[in-house]
C-alpha cells in the first residue's frame, strides 16, 4: 500500500481569524463607484478608506486605534471634483497617500499624527498630465517620491512628487484599458496587465516593453465559476499570494516555490458577507508576538473589518523563519538617481523587537524655477557661512525696530487696561 507523503511547509496550517466587533471600524459609507481598485489602503499609522461623497471625491483617514463607530462628522479628505478611483500609501512616509480620480488629476496629501477638526482640503501637489479618468497609482519601491499613475487615455506617467514634475510619459505600449500595474522588487521593470488581454514586462528608463505574448504559464489555478474581479496581493517574505475576489466572500491563499508545481493551495478564510474591497497591511505593520503573517482589512457596505492570518506556534519566541528582515521606510535612491539608472535593493529593517513607526515626516514640495539655468554648486549652506556681502540690517535699524515695537506693546497693555476698568464699571452696576 502505497503512502500519500505530505508537502511541508511552514504555512501549511495559516488560518484566518477576524477581530472582535469593538476592533472594527462601523458607520463608514464605502463608496459605490464602479470601479475595479480595493477601495483601502493601510499603512502602520493609518487605514484609508475611498467614501461616498457629495460634490467630489473624497475618502476618509482614521488612525489604526481609532476603532469602534466612527463618527459621522469625521473629516475627510476632499479635494477632488470627481470620485475618487485608487489610494496608495506613499512606502517611505507614512503620514503621505496620493490620490487618484475621475477628474483626471492625481493629488499628493499630508496627514497629521492628529485627528483634524476640519476636512482636508488642500493637497500639497497636484498632479496634471492625463486627458482621462486616473484608475491606478503605485509609488516606486525604492526610489523617493516616485510616483507611476495609469488612467483612461491608456497612458503610464512617471512623477517626482518632490518636485511636481513629470519624469517619464509611456504612451503607445497600450491599445486598450490598462487594468492593474505593478512594480518589481528594485523598481527597475513593471509589468501591466491590460484589456486586450496581453500581459507587458516594461522597461520605464528605456520606454521599452522587454517581454509580452506569454505563450503558455507555468501554472494554472482553476478558482470557482464567480465573475468578481479577484484582487491579488503576494508577500515576497513568505512567498504566499493572497486572492481576494470583489464581491465574494473568501479569501484563498496559495504558496509560491520555485519548483514544479510551483502553486500550492494552502486554505480559504470563508465569511457570511461580500467584501467590497480590501488594504493589506505591510510587513513592518504586523504583530510578530503573535504570529501574525498578514492582516487584511475588509471592506463591508458600512464597516471595515481587520483579518489576521496566523501560523500557530507554542512558543513565544521570536519566529526568525517566519520574519525575515523586510523592507524598511528609508529609501534607497533618489529620483534623479533612479532615472540616470541606478538601481538598488530596498533598504531592511528587522522585526525582532517589533516595528515603530516614525515620526510625522514633512513632505517638501520644490518647484524648480525655470530661469535659473545654472544650479547650485558645492554641498548647502546655512546662513551663519553665506558670503560677507549678504545683506543684513543694521544695528540701528534692529534697535529702532525695538524700539517702536516697544511703544506699541505699552500703548497695547494700556488700552486692555482701560477697557478691564470700564468692564469692572458695568459689571458692578457703577457705570
Amino acid at each position: 500500500m502505497s503512502r500519500r507523503v505530505v508537502r511541508q511547509s511552514k504555512f501549511r496550517h495559516v488560518f484566518g481569524q477576524p477581530v472582535k466587533a469593538d476592533q472594527m471600524y462601523e458607520d463608514i459609507r464605502v463608496s459605490k463607484v464602479t470601479w475595479d481598485s480595493s477601495f483601502c489602503a493601510v499603512n502602520p499609522k493609518f487605514v484609508a478608506i475611498i467614501v461616498e461623497a457629495g460634490g467630489g471625491g473624497a475618502f476618509m483617514v482614521l488612525p489604526l486605534a481609532k476603532t469602534g463607530r466612527v463618527d459621522k462628522n469625521h473629516p475627510l479628505v476632499t479635494g477632488h471634483t470627481a470620485p475618487v478611483l485608487d489610494i496608495d500609501w506613499c512606502p517611505h512616509n507614512d503620514n503621505v497617500i496620493a490620490s487618484a480620480s475621475e477628474d483626471t488629476t492625481v493629488m499628493v496629501w499630508q496627514i497629521p499624527d492628529y485627528v483634524p477638526m476640519r476636512n482636508i482640503t488642500e493637497p500639497i501637489v497636484t498632479l496634471e498630465g492625463h486627458s482621462k479618468r486616473v484608475g491606478i497609482i503605485t509609488w516606486h519601491p525604492t526610489a523617493r517620491n516616485v510616483l507611476l499613475s495609469a488612467g483612461g487615455d491608456n497612458l503610464l506617467i512617471l512623477w517626482n512628487v518632490g518636485t511636481g514634475e513629470m519624469l517619464l510619459t509611456l504612451d503607445d505600449m497600450h491599445g486598450d484599458l490598462i487594468y492593474n500595474v505593478c512594480w518589481n522588487r528594485t523598481g527597475s521593470l513593471l509589468v501591466t496587465t491590460c484589456k486586450d488581454k496581453h500581459v507587458r514586462v516594461i522597461d520605464p528608463r528605456k520606454q521599452q516593453v522587454v517581454a509580452a505574448n506569454f505563450e503558455e504559464p507555468i501554472a494554472l489555478q482553476e478558482m470557482d465559476t464567480s465573475n468578481g474581479v479577484l484582487l491579488p496581493f503576494y508577500d515576497p517574505d513568505s512567498s504566499i499570494v493572497y486572492l481576494c475576489g470583489k464581491g465574494d466572500s473568501s479569501i484563498r491563499y496559495f504558496e509560491i516555490t520555485a519548483e514544479a508545481p510551483y502553486v500550492h493551495y494552502l486554505s480559504t478564510y470563508s465569511s457570511k458577507e461580500p467584501q467590497r474591497g480590501m488594504g493589506f497591511m505591510p510587513k513592518r505593520g504586523l504583530d510578530v508576538s503573535k504570529c501574525e503573517i498578514a492582516r487584511f482589512f475588509k471592506l463591508h457596505e458600512r464597516k471595515c473589518e481587520p483579518i489576521v492570518m496566523t501560523v500557530p506556534r507554542k512558543s513565544d519566541l521570536f519566529q526568525d523563519d517566519l520574519y525575515p528582515d523586510t523592507p524598511g521606510p528609508e529609501p534607497a535612491l533618489e529620483a534623479a538617481e533612479w532615472l540616470a539608472g541606478k538601481d538598488a535593493e530596498p533598504v531592511l529593517v528587522s522585526l525582532r523587537e517589533g516595528y515603530v513607526p516614525l515620526k510625522n515626516r514633512e513632505l517638501k514640495v520644490t518647484r524648480k524655477n525655470i530661469l535659473d539655468n545654472k544650479p547650485p554648486v558645492g554641498p548647502r549652506r546655512s546662513h551663519s557661512t553665506c558670503d560677507a556681502n549678504f545683506s543684513r540690517p543694521s544695528l540701528e535699524d534692529l534697535l529702532e525696530e525695538i524700539r517702536s515695537l516697544r511703544q506699541t506693546v505699552q500703548a497695547q497693555e494700556k488700552r486692555i487696561s482701560d477697557l478691564e476698568n470700564k468692564l469692572c464699571k458695568f459689571t458692578n452696576g457703577t457705570a
